[in-house]
């Protein structure tokens, strides 16, 4: 065994899997304390081959990680793009829809003979900006953080002294399918309205596609709107603006975390971070907003590293 497969054989280290759509992404961590990344690996989901599939294609990456540390920890944090439902035991609100219904802890449990801990992946990001990120770099005394993910959908997470809050039903911080708006139309989870319907990328897309009859992708919209040329895109992020500000004066209103971080890809254009706080300002139950909202740092290693938080 080398040096750095025993540095890997400590105990303190922790291992996560981050459980995708497309892809399904393993991390070793040195410990908590110092949660240096030792080894990380990657896999297609493959999830149009079935929920079976999906189970061998973690299998393959586990024994990866197995044959590249020297041992299997005695658990394993997963991130997953739904839910386990503690009640039933079965997973639910899986966008990856072979997922849903299926006992998917004990099925990993069984096949992989260790502890298993789950967690949506939006709880995971959370974590991750939480306990290694942004959070922990600037604002090291913060307490109570809630991350967002803003992009192809929304998802949202709550962290209370560097711990996930899963919740009663397993779905805390569900931020994206609270009500915004009817003019979101109907969402997939079978409700009107719900904030992913009216500020998500595709939603944005949407309403720019239903006033002019152009198809473009946001980040196209957004350029159109900043160089003033096009009032329909202007109109679109004035949308998501104010509606963004509508939305999480919810989250500051009932939760007042010390700090909430903004992730995905429409998280990335820069009104959400003035004029989105000029609308926040509005809605909110208090004379100021004192509320840090900050850019993650992780990127797309917060899933992953968040995942294997779970288990520390």
């Amino acid at each position: 065994m080398t040096s750095s497969k025993k540095s890997m054989g400590d105990e303190k280290s922790l291992w996560g899997v981050d459980l995708g759509g497309t892809k399904i992404e393993g991390v070793i961590l040195k410990s908590a304390a110092n949660p240096e990344v030792l080894f990380r690996h990657r896999l297609p989901t493959e999830a149009d081959q079935g929920y079976a599939h999906i189970l061998d294609q973690v299998k393959k990456l586990i024994d990866k990680m197995q044959a590249e540390a020297g041992y299997l920890p005695a658990h394993i944090g997963f991130g997953t793009p739904g839910t386990l439902d503690p009640k039933r035991g079965v997973m639910k609100n899986c966008n990856t829809v072979v997922m849903n219904g299926q006992p998917m802890k004990v099925d990993l449990e069984k096949m992989l003979g260790v502890r298993v801990e789950m967690a949506n992946d939006a709880d995971c990001f959370a974590l991750a900006e939480a306990r290694y990120g942004v959070v922990k770099d600037q604002f090291p005394d913060a307490r109570v953080v809630f991350g967002v993910i803003l992009g192809t959908g929304v998802g949202g997470g709550i962290v209370v002294d560097g711990k996930a809050i899963i919740g009663l039903q397993g779905i805390a911080g569900e931020w994206g399918h609270n009500f915004l708006d009817e003019s979101g139309g109907p969402c997939y989870c079978g409700k009107t309205g719900c904030v992913e319907k009216v500020i998500s990328g595709p939603a944005l897309e949407k309403y720019y596609f239903n006033e002019t009859g152009n198809k473009k992708p946001l980040k196209d919209i957004v350029a159109l709107a900043e160089s003033k040329v096009d009032p329909t895109a202007q109109k679109t992020m004035l949308r998501l603006v104010e509606f963004y500000g509508k939305a999480l004066s919810v989250i500051v209103n009932i939760l007042d975390p010390d700090v909430i971080v903004i992730g995905g890809g429409v998280g990335n254009i820069d009104l959400l971070y003035d004029r989105g706080l000029d609308a926040l300002r509005k809605y909110i139950f208090n004379t100021s907003l004192d509320t840090p909202i900050v850019r993650p740092l992780l990127g797309d290693s917060a899933g992953v590293i968040g995942a294997a938080f779970l288990v520390s």
